[in-house]
């Protein structure tokens, strides 16, 4: 089961990362590749949670960046490489909103997409910043 739900977070960065680059909505970008997948059953599958995530983080974006913003210590969002920005709403729509994923493993597969997409520097960015987030979260969801 880990592997799917690493399988569907893979996709959901892809989503938002492609959203982030081209300025538009993520969910608008969602449709697109639910549509794509219906024209063309060569296409993998958008699952369900991938529609979550990518749902969830853009229901909660104004507050998510804001967290990240106040907590990335030498970074300003927009300064940020845009993979790390969309894995850490990733992981902070996780940590924050999703009770059924375990604290550690939002945390765990961010370092992990961050480490396949990312620079090498960036494993240890998300896991600090995703680290704070999770020490922070009962003050963070008053």
């Amino acid at each position: 089961m880990a592997g799917a739900r690493s399988k569907t977070r893979k996709r959901a960065l892809q989503i938002l990362f492609e959203a982030d680059q081209r300025g538009v909505d993520p969910v608008t970008i969602l449709a697109d590749w639910v549509g794509r997948f219906q024209a063309d059953r060569a296409e993998p599958q958008v699952a369900d949670y991938t529609m979550q995530l990518v749902e969830g983080v853009q229901e909660h974006r104004k507050r998510i960046d804001d967290l990240i913003g106040t907590y990335a210590v030498g970074w300003t969002l927009d300064r940020m490489p845009g993979v790390d920005r969309n894995v850490l709403r990733l992981g902070i729509y996780e940590l924050l909103w999703e009770n059924d994923v375990p604290d550690v493993v939002a945390i765990d597969e961010a370092v992990e997409l961050a480490k396949e997409y990312s620079t090498d520097e960036s494993p240890a960015f998300v896991n600090g910043l995703l680290a704070r987030i999770k020490d922070l979260k009962p003050t963070l969801l008053r």
